[in-house]
């Protein structure tokens, strides 16, 4: 008698975390990870700390090899397998390895762990000197034109968090740097006051910034891109260029199974990573993930998300009973030496749901400022109907990317204001205030709900 078989597609955070998890459920699982890339399991998040130099090495960021997994855990792991065809009511998966031979796969149980892809195609994209970094073989592939080639230029399109950080490993590299955003900040939803500081720090380390615009092609001669055109008229001469306009989640090979996609336009699953179809999973960067504080699903692709889902995945794949209870869309960054951290809601995110919210802004510092505490901007936004926390996002340039987790806490447990308010936080001179940030705005959140 055959052993049941567990196929997952997709060997990077949530579908290697999904195969861990289902060989420690269920030893007896034949377990088959489809892999269309070289590389499983590495820290998608390191990789502008990899073009940067800070981290030396690719395999730094490989938190295990294919042949760990075969040897260790007996799971299946194949590098250079993209499945393109999955038939439900066979049980049957179609791939190919390389790029031209088929290989058919039976599976007793799916996981899809498909991820997400670069969301904009721009006219020009095929040029050598174009990159992404969203995975691994791009960084490396990145990393290697800057040390052969030495570009002097660079280009970065779109400034959200990976704009954002490899724009500060180009400038680490000596190049000059420009940011084009089409939006009229930095930072998809973070409040005005802190993109202004953000703004700031960016030209004064030399990055310059063009927002409100939207690039139109990619030009160039042979197969290097040399200009950017972007706005009305609007031209930057270039070297390298950087494609960071965010990704959207891979369904293709959902949506012609029959898997139903959510409103966001990705995999919609239940509380056990289920979807419609009987006996196939989703998890990571395909999904779309209940929000706690909105009530609503979203699509908030992350490392720390995926992971997490990846093992509620594959519990239940092997027999288990697990459940992933949702997010609260908590993110940190770093822009050189400012970190930047969010939980929640920002305010016009909170009004677009139709709360009846009202914000603080407080600045404070980092410690006793006698210990020269470093200042921390801090927004609060919170309900005038429930008195309850919705929101919150710190900037600094000390200790924020952790401050940040008790504001995610806050709203996991549904917290009011006047019991943030109240939170028994650590304190010593060299380490935090008296009053921290938080306390202080969820203090005159109170003043204004007593008004």
């Amino acid at each position: 008698m055959s052993r049941e078989c567990l196929l997952i597609i997709g060997g990077v955070a949530a579908g290697m975390s999904a195969a861990s998890r289902a060989r420690k459920t269920n030893p007896r699982l034949e377990i088959i990870v489809l892999e269309k890339g070289e590389y499983v399991s590495y820290g998608t998040c390191g990789l502008p700390y990899y073009v940067s130099n800070l981290v030396r090495r690719p395999e730094e960021l490989i938190v295990y090899t294919p042949e760990f997994f075969r040897r260790e855990r007996n799971i299946d792991v194949r590098t250079g397998h993209e499945a393109v065809e999955i038939v439900p009511g066979q049980k049957l998966v179609r791939a190919l390895r390389g790029s031209s031979q088929e290989v058919l796969f039976q599976y007793d149980k799916l996981i899809l762990c498909t991820g997400g892809a670069p969301r904009a195609e721009i006219p020009g994209s095929h040029f050598t000197n174009v990159f992404t970094c969203n995975d691994l073989a791009g960084a490396i592939g990145l990393r290697d034109f800057i040390q052969t080639h030495r570009p002097r230029r660079a280009a970065v399109v779109g400034g959200g968090y990976i704009g954002l950080e490899v724009a500060e490993a180009f400038a680490a590299n000596g190049m000059e740097v420009t940011v084009l955003e089409r939006s009229s900040s930095v930072l998809e939803n973070l409040e005005p006051e802190l993109s202004q500081r953000i703004e700031t720090r960016l030209e004064e380390a030399g990055v310059r910034l063009v927002k409100n615009t939207t690039v139109g092609a990619i030009a160039g001669s042979g197969s290097a891109a040399s200009l950017v055109e972007y706005g009305t008229s609007g031209s930057l001469a270039c070297d390298l260029v950087l494609l960071a306009t965010g990704i959207s989640p891979r369904t293709q090979l959902a949506r012609d199974a029959g898997i139903r996609l959510g409103r966001t336009g990705a995999i919609a699953v239940d509380d056990r990573m289920a979807t419609n179809v009987p006996g196939i999973y989703a998890a990571g960067d395909c999904v779309e993930t209940l929000h706690l504080v909105l009530g609503s699903p979203v699509y908030l692709p992350l490392g720390t998300t995926a992971n997490k889902q990846g093992r509620v995945a594959g519990e239940n794949a092997a027999g288990g009973n697990a459940r992933f209870t949702g997010i609260v869309g908590t993110a940190v960054t770093k822009v050189f030496d400012l970190e930047i951290a969010q939980t929640g809601l920002s305010l016009a995110q909170a009004r677009a749901a139709g709360f009846s919210c009202e914000a603080v802004l407080v600045e404070h510092t980092s410690r006793a400022r006698y210990f020269q505490g470093k200042p921390v901007l801090l927004k609060l936004v919170f309900d005038r109907g429930s008195e309850r926390l919705l929101g919150v996002q710190m900037l600094g340039e000390e200790g924020v990317g952790k401050r940040i987790d008790v504001a995610a806490t806050a709203l996991h447990a549904g917290m009011r204001i006047s019991q943030v308010s109240q939170l028994d936080l650590s304190y010593a001179p060299p380490v935090a205030p008296v009053w921290e940030a938080l306390l202080i705005a969820a203090n005159e959140a109170l003043k204004k709900l007593r008004r």
